[in-house]
């Protein structure tokens, strides 16, 4: 029997006594058991804050991009050990592959966001805002990561991916975490926080683990700590009604099941590919997971002519789907977590069956493969509701495994109010062929749901389906669901930062931000900036080129070299009733002649231009023009080799701003260039 410890203030620790025992979901057998009875936490808090957030601060965006990425490449050659001990969840081998590689490559999402940052500790947000008339006072957003720790406390279902998706964001974001698993399946979380600080890839006290019940977790938490939760809707909103978080003003992010949707729109009939994937899909969501994931489908919304042969197919499907051992082949759904979930959900489908009809399935029988007597198993469970307005037992009890109601809808305004009946959900879906159908069901349900998937024939194949939440997108759902929001690509980063106005003269706010504000000081760079290798260069430094008289001849040569022979440029007599005096020259030109004065064409340190962001011509350019260019270092980002032999070198943004004889700014744009570093070992 194993003893799963707790991870915290920098050793491996048992709790005092034996808090809860751990049992395999597949025979019953007694595995370990855990306890957390006797921790600190506040100390364990203090610790995170002062060791891990300390050492996290220190480091850039670049560097805590580059950390998850090392890690997920680390987790990932481990992943077969991890799949071996979460059989003893009950998850088949698809199961685990959600929980395992979902979480890790999650890690390796969040990993890339390095790339939408600076190569700074902190976060540059949005643009200037001009406050004075001649410009020495400006405002600006910076976001600096929150000096508390996120505590964590996750759901039985996924205890890697529970765990993973959040602390690759507060990682990033430079927040130390403390992750409490559900103490029922925390012995699969503890064994890959173990590789994760054997590793050493983390910087100590960055990740600390709770393993058995974690009561009093919350009791110390502060102004400068986050705390999310994932589990059941009523005690989340317990927990986060506790005095503290509205005291002290501390971010609670709620995600909790909900009563998820789905919709058959009515043009995908029978014999679509549509129709198929909506059997085939929904049958899916009743058993991955054996039904326990909180975007897992509850409510199947159809047409009211289709609900007699939607039942029958997925019922059909359900009845060649084996239920048992997932080692043995041919077994597609597992048991439930626990015991005490079966005993939970059964309570719950004999209450939704007082309002409506079980068309499959037996809530006091399953047939099991294998030697699974005395296992956590719970059949899968069809219901129709043929009165979903009026029999609304459907819309509030959720019973937390393989269990799924059919009901019908007249139109899609029906369906659309059928699904809002919920009360917020994390998702929803819409399988339709018909892209208008699918347009009135999101603008009408969206305000109700987190996400929703539209499915078709033209996405199938690649669709991670309705179940599946995505890194880059937020995670979470208004009502019921919670109402937070986690993930959501550089959203979710943010969350875990506090963002803080600044105001002072242009060059301070460019040192503060480096990046280059309008109205900064712009020293001559000495020698030219194309010189000058990546560490070398400073944001603000500016090279003041000679100028160019644009001509007529001008016009007319790259009209020939480009194709581009619009009539405002090419033809003086049809310039009647538009906004220039006569012919004026391409913006394209302004900017090709740009980079012929601002070039220096040696061969240096800039290796090559690969970009042009926020062009702009804002005034005309009319032949007897002079255009000159301030060239201007405006923000460096650091990049890493990629392998022994790659070129060391950084990307640096210069501002392109083209003005005239009277000094206005007639184009302005940002190039992208890759520039070598001096030092090639980094």
């Amino acid at each position: 029997m194993i003893q799963v410890k707790n991870y915290v203030l920098g050793n491996w620790t048992a709790g005092a006594g034996s808090e809860t025992t751990l049992y395999n979901a597949l025979t019953g057998d007694v595995i370990g058991e855990t306890s957390s009875a006797g921790l600190d936490y506040n100390q364990i808090l203090t610790y995170g804050r002062e060791v891990g957030g300390k050492a996290l601060r220190k480091m850039t965006f670049q560097e805590r991009g580059r950390m998850l990425k090392s890690l997920a490449l680390y987790l990932m050659d481990k992943k077969e050990s991890y799949y071996a001990l979460s059989s003893l969840t009950g998850a088949t081998r698809v199961d685990s592959w959600i929980d395992i590689e979902g979480g890790i490559g999650n890690v390796f999402a969040n990993a890339s966001l390095r790339k939408q940052f600076p190569d700074l500790p902190y976060y540059v947000d949005g643009t200037a805002a001009p406050l004075s008339k001649n410009g020495t006072f400006i405002g600006h957003h910076i976001m600096v990561p929150k000096r508390g720790v996120a505590v964590h406390i996750n759901a039985f279902n996924f205890p890697i991916w529970g765990m993973l998706e959040k602390i690759a964001v507060n990682l990033m974001a430079g927040v130390p975490a403390i992750v409490k698993p559900s103490e029922f399946t925390c012995f699969l979380t503890e064994l890959m926080v173990k590789d994760i600080i054997d590793s050493k890839i983390l910087p100590e006290g960055s990740l600390q683990l709770v393993c058995g019940l974690g009561r009093g977790i919350i009791d110390h938490v502060d102004t400068e700590d986050v705390v999310t939760f994932t589990g059941s809707a009523h005690t989340g909103k317990v927990l986060k009604g506790l005095p503290q978080f509205s005291e002290k003003s501390i971010p609670f992010n709620l995600e909790a099941d909900s009563l998820n949707a789905t919709v058959l729109g009515k043009h995908a009939v029978p014999g679509t590919v549509e129709f198929d994937l909506f059997i085939k899909e929904t049958t899916k969501e009743i058993t991955i997971k054996a039904g326990q994931k909180c975007t897992a489908v509850r409510r199947i919304i159809v047409p009211e002519n289709l609900v007699d042969e939607v039942q029958k197919q997925i019922a059909g499907r359900l009845a060649t789907t084996k239920v048992g051992d997932p080692s043995l082949e041919g077994v597609r759904m597992g048991a439930l977590a626990t015991q005490t979930q079966v005993e939970r959900v059964r309570q719950n489908v004999l209450e939704l069956a007082k309002s409506q009809e079980i068309v499959y399935g037996d809530v006091n029988h399953v047939d099991v493969v294998g030697n699974c007597a005395n296992g956590a198993f719970f059949s899968p469970i069809l219901f129709v509701n043929n009165d979903p307005f009026n029999k609304t037992d459907v819309h509030t009890i959720e019973a937390f495994g393989p269990v799924a109601t059919v009901m019908p809808y007249k139109d899609i305004d029906e369906a659309i109010e059928l699904a809002r009946m919920g009360k917020g959900s994390l998702v929803s879906s819409i399988v339709t062929p018909d892209n208008q159908e699918a347009t009135d069901y999101v603008v009408g349900a969206a305000s109700m749901h987190g996400r929703i998937l539209v499915l078709n024939k033209d996405c199938a194949k690649e669709s991670t389906g309705h179940g599946s939440p995505m890194p880059l997108l937020t995670h979470g759902g208004p009502g019921r669901a919670g109402g937070g929001e986690e993930m959501g690509g550089k959203r979710g980063v943010l969350h875990y930062m506090q963002r803080t106005a600044i105001q002072g003269h242009p060059t301070t706010i460019t040192h503060i931000t480096q990046q280059f504000q309008v109205g900064a000081e712009m020293p001559e760079a000495n020698p030219h900036v194309f010189r000058k290798h990546f560490e070398q260069l400073v944001v603000g430094e500016t090279v003041f080129t000679h100028k160019h008289t644009v001509s007529d001849a001008d016009i007319v040569n790259f009209a020939n070299v480009s194709g581009d022979n619009f009539y405002a440029h090419m033809d003086a007599t049809s310039l009647e009733g538009t906004i220039f005096e006569r012919r004026v020259a391409h913006g394209y030109f302004v900017l090709s002649k740009a980079a012929g004065l601002f070039v220096d064409p040696k061969k240096g340190p800039v290796l090559l231009n690969y970009g042009i962001e926020e062009a702009r011509f804002t005034k005309p350019v009319y032949p007897g023009a002079t255009i000159g260019v301030r060239f201007t270092v405006k923000e460096k980002v650091d990049q890493e080799k990629r392998s022994e032999v790659d070129i060391a070198k950084g990307i640096v943004k210069f501002l392109v701003d083209v003005f005239d004889e009277t000094g206005e700014t007639v184009a302005i744009a940002t190039i992208l260039t890759m520039v070598r570093k001096l030092d090639q070992t980094k």
